[in-house]
């Protein structure tokens, strides 16, 4: 009896598991749906500096989250952007945005995401830079945006954000 025991142990032992893939703690259709506001600054290399807030607005539909972002900036200027992210597997996103060239591959890897693209920070198109954004979610609830941004692969600004989600 007693070596029919260890036979089956051994059994459970090797046989294979097979493990689900799990969920990140930060998910962006979580997080953003529904409304959230920000406060951030945008700081160049030129000196160039804005401090601004923004309104969002999420909403999933169980494949793609849109969110809007209502910016207001310190000199009183205002814009607004739509990123589309749809969802393509556990932690992992493509996304849009209608200033933005092609679509965005976003990774999120437990509390973390990071995304680079390449966007036109100027009305007419002519400045094309790139943004290297790492988002990570604290154990507050708050959701931190450090992003370098570069032309020609050459640092020239970077920015920092800070969500916080609306009581719903």
């Amino acid at each position: 009896m007693r070596m029919f025991a260890i036979l089956l142990v051994g059994l459970v032992v090797a046989s294979p598991v097979r493990v689900q893939a799990k969920e990140p703690d930060f998910a962006l259709e979580r997080y953003f749906a529904g409304r959230s506001q920000a406060k951030g600054s945008f700081t160049a290399l030129n000196g160039v500096s804005r401090r601004f807030t923004v309104a969002l607005s999420g909403r999933w539909n169980g494949t793609t989250l849109m969110l809007r972002e209502d910016f207001v900036f310190n000199d009183g200027a205002r814009d607004t952007k739509t990123w589309r992210f749809r969802k393509t597997g556990p932690g992992a996103y493509l996304g849009t945005r209608e200033d933005v060239v092609g679509t965005v591959p976003v990774r999120i890897d437990g509390r973390k995401a990071r995304f680079s693209y390449l966007v036109y920070i100027d009305a007419a198109r002519k400045n094309l830079v790139r943004f290297h954004d790492l988002m990570v979610l604290g154990a507050d609830g708050e959701v931190k945006n450090t992003a370098l941004v570069t032309k020609f692969g050459f640092p020239v600004a970077w920015t920092k954000v800070a969500f916080r989600r609306s009581e719903r």
